[in-house]
């Protein structure tokens, strides 16, 4: 059984923060969380509205029959059993939002917001101080939404152009709606659903030809309404198709291309054969690694988001490269000198990480030593190590292999 020097071994919160930055690639967060388990709970909160509506709304539409125009709402017969249909809407507009928060529409993710809080008000009123399920659920999404914010930011042409239909299909229906149920209240009267259509898109449209007048109280509070959501509706529903055209190009215009942050990674320092198996090598067991090189690679060998140009000497670029919060720094180029003069200025910047280095000539190996590498490799020295072993007849043993292999500065203690 081969064993491991103690050096190679990382600390307790060193695994903790490797297994952290290891889940996500591992369980694919990427690519279905947050997403899929907010779309289906705001859908399944969506559901429960429409469900806990349904009684009350089955009996509204026999008393539609007898809807007349009125000067005041207090007038209308229904309006008792009309205090289901804001949760209704709310409901099936929730259904519609989750789809769209498949997609992360910030669109969507706003929209949800501004409903779930209002569906919260609306099961509070109907519930009061009881700590209902449906309740509690309801403020978990809330405040999963708040937690989750910065997942939900695209902005999508396809779903910016449908949710601003929709929009503008709602506020219609309740400038419609409201026109003629308020008819009697407006000069000459509101009577039939065209007048109210009619009515209702001049005033969104802030035409205002004048030939309809709001007369009485509540006609004009219901006027101010949709002249308020109209603005409101409309110049939201410009901003989700127009914005969505412009704004990538506009960002990577004004402030480039965004970069990720590193974070409890392996820093590789070097293009050859060895910096290359080992980021191959890392990546392949779900371990996070970026790839600094002074120069571009004539053959880029590593993924783009894992490449950063720098001279890997300087601290400003090891800071840059997240070396501070860098697991391990790899200094594994060809020459010994500059690998030495890595380690060093990782050392001033007081990495908590492992510092690893490459060397060539084994002339070398004590004067890395002292300068405190954690780890030296030296695959020259292994080969000529192993022929020499194998010539001989000598038994070729797994910790011996190892410790040729990593020669830690706790050897050249020894020594």
């Amino acid at each position: 059984m081969i064993r491991i020097p103690d050096v190679l071994k990382l600390s307790l919160r060193q695994r903790f923060f490797r297994f952290l930055a290891k889940a996500p690639v591992v369980l694919h967060l990427d690519v279905w969380f947050p997403q899929i388990p907010m779309a289906v709970a705001v859908g399944l909160l969506g559901v429960l509205a429409i469900l806990d509506a349904l009684p009350h709304l089955i009996q509204l539409f026999p008393e539609l029959t007898d809807l007349a125009p009125s000067t005041s709402l207090t007038q209308v017969p229904l309006l008792s059993a009309l205090g289901t249909v804001p949760e209704v809407v709310a409901g099936f507009v929730l259904l519609l939002m989750a789809f769209g928060l498949l997609f992360r529409s910030r669109f969507a993710w706003a929209i949800t917001l501004v409903l779930a809080a209002a569906m919260l008000a609306i099961l509070w009123h109907h519930y009061g101080d009881v700590w209902s399920g449906v309740i509690i659920f309801n403020a978990v999404i809330l405040v999963s939404l708040l937690l989750f914010r910065r997942h939900f930011a695209r902005s999508s042409l396809a779903a910016g152009t449908l949710f601003a239909a929709i929009s503008i299909l709602l506020l219609m229906s309740y400038a419609v709606l409201g026109s003629y149920v308020l008819g009697a209240g407006f000069s000459p009267p509101i009577k039939n659903l065209v007048s109210a259509l009619y009515f209702a898109v001049v005033t969104m449209s802030t035409v205002g030809y004048g030939d309809i007048v709001p007369k009485s109280e509540d006609a004009r509070l219901f006027v101010i309404s949709i002249i308020i959501l109209g603005i409101t509706v409309f110049a939201t529903s410009i901003s989700a198709v127009v914005v969505p055209l412009v704004n990538g190009r506009m960002q990577h215009l004004l402030m480039g291309e965004k970069k990720r942050a590193h974070r409890n990674h392996y820093l590789i320092i070097g293009d050859n054969a060895l910096a290359q198996n080992t980021y191959r090598a890392l990546r392949a067991r779900h371990l996070p690694a970026l790839v600094l090189v002074p120069v571009t690679p004539e053959h880029v060998w590593m993924a783009k988001e894992d490449l950063m140009i720098g001279d890997a000497t300087e601290l400003d670029v090891l800071r840059k490269a997240g070396a501070e919060c860098a697991l391990g720094v790899l200094a594994l180029r060809v020459v010994d000198s500059e690998n030495a003069f890595i380690v060093l200025a990782a050392k001033e910047l007081a990495i908590p990480g492992k510092t690893v280095a490459a060397v060539q000539d084994g002339k070398n190996l004590e004067r890395l030593r002292q300068i405190g590498v954690d780890l030296i490799i030296s695959p020259e020295v292994l080969g000529g190590e192993l022929l020499a072993l194998t010539l001989s007849g000598e038994e070729l043993v797994g910790d011996t292999i190892i410790s040729k292999l990593f020669t830690a500065k706790a050897e050249g203690a020894e020594a």
